[in-house]
C-alpha cells in the first residue's frame, strides 16, 4: 500500500541491510513514524508492547527478532533461549510461533556461520508470502463485494469491520480489508463502517487512517452501534479478521468480535472472516482451548489522543478506585461464520472443509483425536 504516495511494508530490513524497519503503529494517526529494530530484546518489545500488532505481521516480526538474535549468536542454544523469549511475547495470535517453527526448520542443520545469511533469506521468503497470501484473500472477498453490490443504483455497499486488519496488521495488502482495498481499486462503490475497538481503538486509529490514506469512503462508529445499523439494512456483510481459528472453524479475533457475529446472525448480515492460513491452527480442536491475552489494566483506564495543542496526552477515565479487566480476544463459533475468505478462495466454518482446503495442515499427528 502507499503512504504519502510512496510505497511501503510494514517490516523491511534497514538500510544497512541487517537491522529491520517497522512502522511504530503506537503513534498513529498522529504520527507517521519509521522504528528502526537492532536487537531481539528491541523486537520483543515491539510485539509485546504493540508497536506491530495484527497475527500475520507478529509473526513477520517473530522472524525477523530471530535473524537479529542469530547474527549475534547463531549456536543452537541461543537460538532455542532467542525462540523461548519471542513466544512468550503475545499468546493468542498462532503466526508468531508458525513462523518461528518454520525459521528453526530452515536452519536446522545449517552450519552455525551460515545461519544469519540463511535467516535473513527465509524471513525476507516468509514475508513476500504473506504478500501474496492477502492479494489472494483480497481476490476472493472483493467478488462477495461486488455481489453483494450488483443491481444496486447509487447505493454503495456497506461492510462493517471490527478492529484492524488492513495492510497494518500484515506485511503489505491486509485481510478484512484487503477484499476492501481490491474492490475499491476495480470501481466497486464500496463503504465501509469501522468499529472503533476499545480499549486500544485499532479501528479508529488505524483502520481509519489506512482507509483515508487510499481514498475509501468510511465512517467510525461506537462499538456498540453495529446492531443498530444492522437491523435498520444499512450493513450488507461483515468482514473481520483473525488471529487463531481452530480446526473446527472457531475464529478467535479482537474482543467485541463475538457480538458483531450475534447482531449479525439476527439480523440475516453475513459475517465473513478473512482467514490466511498461517492463522489456522489445526492443532487446536475448537475455540474454547485457545489462550486469551490478558493485556494492562491501564488500557481500559486511559485513552490516548491528541489535545488542541497538538501534543499527545493519555489521560484517565475510569475513578482511580475502580479496577478493570481487559481481555484482548473472544471466541466466535464457527455456526455464526457464514464463510471463511482464505488465499483458496471462500471456505466453509467446518472442520471437513477447512481439511479439504489445507490438508496440509492437518497432518495425522495433529488431527489425531479430533
Amino acid at each position: 500500500m502507499k503512504v504519502d504516495g510512496r510505497h511501503i511494508r510494514t517490516i523491511a530490513p534497514g538500510a544497512d541491510g541487517w537491522s529491520v524497519d517497522i512502522i511504530d503503529q503506537t503513534k498513529l494517526p498522529h504520527v507517521f513514524e519509521i522504528k528502526n529494530l537492532r536487537t531481539l530484546d528491541q523486537a520483543c518489545h515491539a510485539i509485546r508492547d504493540m508497536l506491530v500488532r495484527g497475527a500475520p505481521l507478529i509473526g513477520a516480526t517473530a522472524a525477523y527478532g530471530l535473524c537479529l538474535a542469530v547474527r549475534e549468536a547463531p549456536g543452537d542454544e541461543a537460538i532455542d533461549a532467542a525462540c523461548k523469549k519471542l513466544s512468550a511475547t503475545r499468546p493468542t495470535a498462532v503466526n508468531l510461533n508458525w513462523a518461528l517453527a518454520s525459521m528453526r526448520a530452515a536452519l536446522r542443520g545449517v552450519e552455525p556461520r551460515r545461519r544469519a545469511a540463511l535467516a535473513y533469506r527465509h524471513a525476507a521468503e516468509l514475508c513476500d508470502e504473506d504478500v501474496a497470501v492477502n492479494r489472494a484473500i483480497g481476490a476472493a472477498g472483493a467478488a462477495l463485494i461486488a455481489d453483494a453490490g450488483r443491481g444496486r443504483k447509487g447505493d454503495a455497499v456497506n461492510v462493517l469491520t471490527h478492529c484492524n486488519a488492513g495492510w497494518l496488521a500484515t506485511v503489505d495488502w491486509g485481510t478484512a480489508l484487503s477484499p476492501v482495498y481490491a474492490a475499491h481499486d476495480t470501481g466497486v462503490d464500496v463503504h465501509v463502517w469501522v468499529d472503533e475497538t476499545r480499549p486500544r481503538n485499532q479501528g479508529a486509529a488505524l483502520t481509519a487512517w489506512e482507509l483515508s490514506r487510499h481514498g475509501v469512503p468510511h465512517t467510525v462508529i461506537a462499538d456498540n452501534t453495529g446492531g443498530h445499523l444492522m437491523q435498520r439494512d444499512r450493513v450488507d456483510l461483515c468482514i473481520v479478521g483473525t488471529d487463531r481459528t481452530a480446526a473446527n472453524g472457531d475464529v478467535c479475533n479482537k474482543i467485541g468480535t463475538y457480538l458483531k457475529a450475534l447482531a449479525a446472525r439476527d439480523n440475516r448480515v453475513p459475517f465473513y472472516v478473512a482467514l490466511p492460513s498461517s492463522t489456522l491452527d489445526a492443532a487446536l480442536a475448537d475455540g474454547g482451548q485457545a489462550p486469551i491475552e490478558e493485556r494492562d489494566a491501564g488500557e481500559v483506564t486511559h485513552v490516548t489522543g491528541v489535545d488542541p495543542g497538538g501534543e499527545v496526552r493519555s489521560v484517565r477515565v475510569t475513578p482511580e478506585q475502580s479496577a478493570a479487566a481487559n481481555y484482548a480476544f473472544d471466541v466466535t463459533p464457527a455456526r455464526l461464520v457464514t464463510g471463511l475468505i482464505t488465499e483458496r478462495g471462500v471456505v466453509e466454518a467446518k472442520r471437513e472443509s477447512l481439511r479439504a482446503a489445507f490438508p496440509e495442515k492437518y497432518s495425522a499427528e495433529k488431527y489425531a483425536g479430533q
